[in-house]
């Protein structure tokens, strides 16, 4: 399976080029790249890494096909942003296994909120998402950092249920 392929890996500055170019490409072809996403995409290390969040990168091969960050915001409270998996390579599972690195990311560290603003003409996105545990909420974020976004998501997994007890 092509999936067992692709490994993710965290924020090397090799790779720093990707994180623009990889999210760029999504951006324009569905938005426009609005002043926030050019600050975070242009100097990555300061606005992601250097506030307390990560960046990971999906490589199939030697090959950088995806991304995603998890930007430190207060105490406790990340967001998952700035997601994009280059369209020859979707399908291969790479979305997501950068969420669940960045969920796992999220619990390393942790934290008690972690939220995603979103679009909701992304609807493939929005279902991972959701698998993942995200939560659609009925009003978009206060303090929205973008003007694209129409959706808001919390992650809320639903606990693990105990397999039932033989008697």
């Amino acid at each position: 399976m092509i999936q067992s392929q692709v490994k993710i890996v965290p924020f090397e500055p090799r790779l720093r080029e990707y994180f623009y170019t990889l999210n760029a490409a999504w951006l324009q072809k569905h938005f426009v790249i609005e002043p926030i996403d050019e600050q975070i995409l242009r100097d990555p290390e300061h606005a992601v890494l250097e506030s307390g969040g990560a960046i990971f990168f999906a490589l199939l091969g030697e090959v950088v096909i995806g991304t995603c960050a998890l930007l430190h915001e207060a105490p406790g409270v990340y967001e998952l942003s700035k997601m994009g998996v280059d369209e020859s390579f979707r399908g291969l599972g790479a979305g997501k296994l950068l969420l669940d690195a960045v969920i796992a990311e999220f619990h390393r560290r942790h934290g008690h909120t972690l939220f995603l603003e979103s679009n909701s003409s992304l609807k493939p996105a929005l279902h991972m998402y959701e698998r993942a545990g995200f939560v659609l909420q009925p009003t978009i974020r206060d303090g929205s950092h973008y003007a694209r976004a129409d959706v808001y998501m919390l992650y809320a997994p639903k606990p693990a249920v105990p397999p039932p007890r033989k008697p």
